[in-house]
């Protein structure tokens, strides 16, 4: 009996241990606050993590991160593949801020979308409900470092009650996530300083503070803790180069943008000054480690159409002090003669390129312009280009209006990506004209096709939308393999509906959709899990009586069997300028079930 008693307490003695070990804590010490993750020290050498969605190559991607020197990384919000990524991490030696999402008070800097902090009891709850789920699921696995809770909500709300409520609601969630984990800090984020005087009133239960800031600012944030007398760990979940918003200089109507040198060197320069020396910091998390092709992505990403950025070497040097295997070509002059021009005129380009390690250079021109909806602010286009370097080049102006800003792209043989930018200002009558500044949909023009994310989202739901589901990404199990829209509705009697729109919940009073002129047909596949289901399936849902409508809008009834068929309707004598609802469904009970399946949904 001694002896098992003995062996029983040994064991729960270690494990006690182990878990005490395994506890990731924030302390204070001789003056100084510091992370420590299985006993020791950890200061967070981060980036923000903009591949959540490809998780077929989790594993690539983080090999890559460990080259760059990266212990952790960030996202913004949970969702299917959340278990994949940290598997993936943990194999890798990742730690992860998982992100737990909270909506904004208002369309800002961050989203088109809003919330009522003041009146939506249920939208709370949901949020509530789904950062305990979150926590909950994931609280035992072991690439987890903290919880990242919200981002930036404070700016994107208008009035002190707002932010209030947000504000009881978010300590609500603290709270009550301290009582399930004990064994992670939680962290909420928030722009610069804006969340400092409701945290330190409201939210006692934040053990960390997220302060997203840029450029040369973020030398400041310690001292503007201190200011306020707050005695708390920060770390800096966004940071890189000084952001657009900050920026004052134009150039013909265009903001200055960073050259590639001065992105490098504020990753590079700014870790090592202004951040990782301050007392009361726990590392950074430089933004963004991602691929894309929109406004965005030159200013800030480490990837641009998935060629290496600046600053992909940048936070390789400033996370282990290794320079570049292969520099970035440097373009040392970009300018255009003359501030103002016609579309559709070419114009001659001055170009001063090298390339430290003298790989063959090839040459692209791209344009943005900043006006109009989000979705058409953040496009960068093709341009179309003539010449060569020795002969110089020309490129041809689109058919815009007013200021755009035009790149230079120059790709090297390493697959090193470097870019320049100016501003110019083009004339153009008939795009002058234009009502509503969406952006110009390429035919055909898929709303929905196989699952891949869609243009639009399915947040307008209407009639009994209670006893409604609706799965985007729902796989046929029977049949030819296919990913579609599944609807389901569980009311034998009343009618329902769904609309895929853009902005999404919005009903008319954010400039979104696109501009689909040109398109002659409106396409879908759809079917039904029994005969004769009755559906009402087209486009457009706003009217005119809001600021922002469907510029058309046509639907068709359809008796739908349980065998996939395709419909069609001609929309050739429709205004197409402006669609911001790409699908509609209408449809009602007949006694039990009714399951509607689409796909290939499509103006042509």
């Amino acid at each position: 009996m001694t002896k098992i008693y003995f062996t029983l307490s040994f064991i729960f003695s270690l494990l006690f241990y182990m878990s005490t070990e395994s506890q990731v804590l924030t302390k204070k010490s001789n003056g100084k606050w510091m992370l420590s993750v299985h006993g020791k020290e950890y200061k967070v050498k981060g980036v923000t993590f903009g591949y959540d969605k490809n998780v077929k190559n989790y594993d690539d991607h983080f090999k890559e991160l460990k080259f760059l020197g990266v212990n952790t990384i960030r996202t913004w919000a949970s969702g299917k593949n959340t278990k994949e990524l940290l598997d993936a991490a943990h194999r890798n030696g990742v730690k992860v801020m998982v992100g737990i999402w909270m909506r904004h008070g208002r369309p800002g800097m961050e989203d088109d979308d809003s919330f009522d902090y003041l009146k939506d009891t249920k939208g709370k709850e949901s949020m509530y409900n789904n950062a305990i789920k979150v926590v909950e699921s994931f609280k035992e696995h072991p690439a987890v470092l903290t919880w990242g809770i919200g981002n930036e909500v404070y700016l994107n709300m208008t009035t002190d009650e707002e932010k209030i409520a947000y504000s009881n609601l978010l300590e609500r969630i603290c709270g009550d996530i301290k009582k399930i984990d004990r064994n992670h800090p939680i962290t909420s984020v928030e722009a610069w300083t804006f969340g400092l005087e409701w945290w330190q009133k409201y939210v006692p239960s934040i053990d960390i503070y997220g302060l997203n800031c840029y450029g040369q600012g973020a030398a400041l944030l310690s001292s503007e803790l201190g200011k306020r007398n707050i005695d708390k760990p920060y770390v800096v979940t966004e940071f890189g180069v000084t952001g657009e918003w900050d920026i004052k200089n134009e150039t013909n109507g265009v903001k200055n943008e960073p050259s590639d040198s001065e992105k490098y060197t504020a990753i590079v320069k700014g870790y090592s000054n202004w951040i990782k020396n301050k007392p009361n910091n726990l590392g950074v998390f430089v933004f963004h480690y991602a691929s894309g092709n929109e406004f965005i992505a030159p200013w800030l990403f480490t990837h641009y159409n998935k060629l290496k950025r600046p600053q992909y070497w940048a936070v390789r040097e400033a996370f282990t002090g290794n320079l570049p295997i292969n520099y970035v070509p440097k373009i040392r002059d970009f300018k255009i003669e003359g501030s103002s021009f016609d579309s559709e005129s070419w114009i001659p380009i001055n170009l001063d390129v090298s390339d430290s390690e003298n790989d063959s250079l090839t040459v692209s021109f791209g344009y943005n312009q900043r006006t109009g909806s989000r979705k058409r602010r953040d496009q960068i286009k093709a341009l179309n280009q003539r010449g060569s370097f020795k002969e110089g080049f020309e490129i041809k102006l689109p058919k815009e209006n007013g200021a755009v800003k035009v790149y230079i792209m120059i790709k090297d043989s390493y697959n090193n990506l470097a870019i320049a930018s100016t501003g110019i200002k083009i004339s153009d009558k008939e795009a002058a004209k234009r009502k509503f500044l969406v952006p110009k949909a390429e035919l055909p023009f898929y709303v929905y096709k196989n699952g891949v994310m869609s243009p639009y989202s399915p947040s307008a739901y209407m009639g009994n939308h209670k006893k409604m589901k609706v799965d985007m990404e729902y796989t046929e199990k029977f049949g030819p393999r296919r990913t579609c829209l599944k609807l389901s509705y569980h009311q034998p009697y009343d009618w329902f509906g769904l609309g895929l729109v853009d902005p999404a919940n919005d009903w008319g009073d954010i400039l979104g959709g696109y501009d689909i002129s040109g398109a002659k047909k409106f396409s879908f596949w759809a079917r039904a899990n029994k005969k004769d289901v009755r559906a009402t399936i087209g486009f457009g849902l706003i009217g005119k009586d809001k600021k922002y409508p469907d510029t058309a809008k046509k639907s068709k009834e359809v008796k739908l069997t349980t065998k996939w068929k395709k419909y069609s309707f001609s929309i050739r004598k429709l205004d197409l300028s402006c669609i911001r609802s790409g699908l509609t469904v209408f449809s009602s009970g007949s006694g039990d079930t009714i399951e509607i399946f689409l796909d290939d949904v499509v103006f042509e």
